[in-house]
């Protein structure tokens, strides 16, 4: 069965977008293409149990088994030698990206403490989404008496839009909880604070 959030983006989202931008081709509404989470914890002081934790907290939130990045070189200052796994990443595409941003669209963001909705300033100026997540914990996958460190990650929606306009209006149409106004500039930093959660 096909998530329902791809049921909508068909059914209800093409044709608003459509309308909205007077697009004359369907090709040319923007779309979802992957949506990758990245946690970093370089600043670890016990990296190596650090990645293992970040792997197996990414894995049970995703369904999907991280790829770990490594140090491209050696920085004294940080303790950090070149070829250190300093980092775990998942690129959801498909059926899996779907089922997680309903997940955290719907059931995630509503957990997070204080929210009043999403940074609508975090796209990079080419239409992609990125948004810091501080804790783990809002993600009912993970069972809190289990938490061994607080791990927090960024998650970048990449879209297939042109300009921010259309990709936050595509993200708000999809049921993206952001706040109200604020245009976005180019370059801006991803993820203000939106997690003052944990």
């Amino acid at each position: 069965m096909q998530p329902q959030l791809i049921t909508d983006y068909r059914d209800r989202v093409v044709p608003a977008l459509t309308e909205k931008f007077q697009y004359r081709n369907l090709h040319q509404v923007p779309r979802l293409e992957k949506v990758v989470l990245n946690c970093s914890v370089g600043s670890q002081p016990d990296r190596k149990q650090a990645i293992e934790d970040a792997v197996q907290e990414l894995s049970t939130i995703t369904g999907q088994k991280p790829v770990i990045s490594l140090a491209k070189k050696s920085v004294s200052n940080f303790k950090l030698r070149e070829g250190e796994p300093i980092a775990a990443r998942v690129t959801l595409r498909g059926r899996r990206m779907y089922e997680f941003l309903a997940r955290f669209m719907f059931i995630a963001t509503p957990r997070i403490r204080d929210f009043r909705g999403l940074s609508p300033k975090s796209f990079d100026g080419r239409g992609n989404y990125t948004i810091g997540i501080a804790d783990q914990s809002i993600f009912p996958e993970i069972e809190l008496d289990k938490i061994k460190r607080n791990l927090g990650f960024d998650i970048t929606v990449v879209t297939s839009a042109n300009t921010d306009d259309e990709a936050r209006a595509l993200l708000k149409e999809l049921g993206m909880p952001m706040r109200a106004g604020g245009k976005s500039s180019a370059g801006e930093e991803g993820a203000e604070e939106q997690s003052e959660a944990a």
